[in-house]
């Protein structure tokens, strides 16, 4: 009898899938349970759950405190959820992303995360039409030039010098480069016309890691001659939701390429 009931009927091993069942029990909005809770959530025994969160809790996938005893997630979880998000590749969770934003705008799209004071691409996507612009993967820019870089400047904290020094050799006017920070906080994205590349229009919207630390940029650019100001705006309000997307995704913001 006891082997029968160590075999689930589809032959998993029934305790691992019990335990597993208990972590699962657990959300966001339900970060602690009693035991009688997670007794109606599981569909368990009272003697057979304590068992499991007895193991559970040896091994830290759970902590208990207070009386009556409440029980949440223990850090053995969080060591799983750190290596599992580390082993994500930015540029395959920000594929969904990017292909949004080529269909919205029709436009060359890319990925940026910060290098120093730098920029660097990790991924781009051409836009399908004839007359388009592209830089390719492993371009890399100072980060107070063009729309791409400043949209991660204006999140970055700097330090007194910090900017004169970013901007050294660049030949911006940092007077005009504090100004086009500002209005990159006041609305979520940066614009650039005829900066790095004459005749074309430049749009980015920042992401950020889990701490909210901004962890790069998504931009468009385009020819002027098919663009406008006004476009470029919408172009940056859609990019905002998608960049909102891509910092909620796991390991999305975690700076990986």
């Amino acid at each position: 009898m006891a082997q029968e009931e160590e075999k689930s009927a589809d032959g998993g091993v029934r305790a691992v899938e019990r335990a597993l069942d208990v972590l699962s029990a657990f959300s966001a909005e339900d970060g602690e349970l009693l035991v009688a809770e997670l007794v109606r959530r599981v569909g368990l025994s009272r003697p057979t759950l304590y068992r499991l969160l007895h193991t559970l809790e040896k091994k830290g996938y759970v902590v208990a405190s207070g009386e009556p005893q409440r029980f949440r997630l223990g850090p053995a979880v969080a060591r799983l959820s750190h290596v599992w998000s580390s082993s994500l590749d930015l540029t395959e969770i920000a594929r969904p992303v990017m292909l949004d934003a080529r269909g919205y705008t029709s436009e060359t799209v890319a990925l940026f995360v910060p290098r120093g004071d730098m920029r660097l691409c990790v991924a781009e996507m051409q836009s399908p039409q004839p007359l388009s612009f592209r830089r390719g993967v492993g371009y890399s820019e100072k980060l107070v030039r063009g729309a791409s870089g400043r949209a991660i400047l204006a999140f970055t904290p700097l330090a007194d010098g910090q900017l004169e020094a970013f901007a050294a050799g660049t030949g911006v006017d940092l007077e005009w480069v504090r100004a086009e920070i500002g209005l990159t906080r006041e609305r979520g994205y940066a614009l650039g016309h005829n900066e790095l590349i004459r005749g074309a229009y430049a749009v980015a919207a920042p992401f950020f890691d889990r701490q909210g630390h901004v962890a790069g940029s998504l931009g468009a650019f385009g020819p002027d001659v098919r663009l406008t100001e006004r476009r470029v705006h919408e172009f940056g309000q859609h990019l905002r939701t998608l960049t909102a997307r891509l910092t909620e995704a796991p390991g999305g913001g975690s700076g990986s390429a």
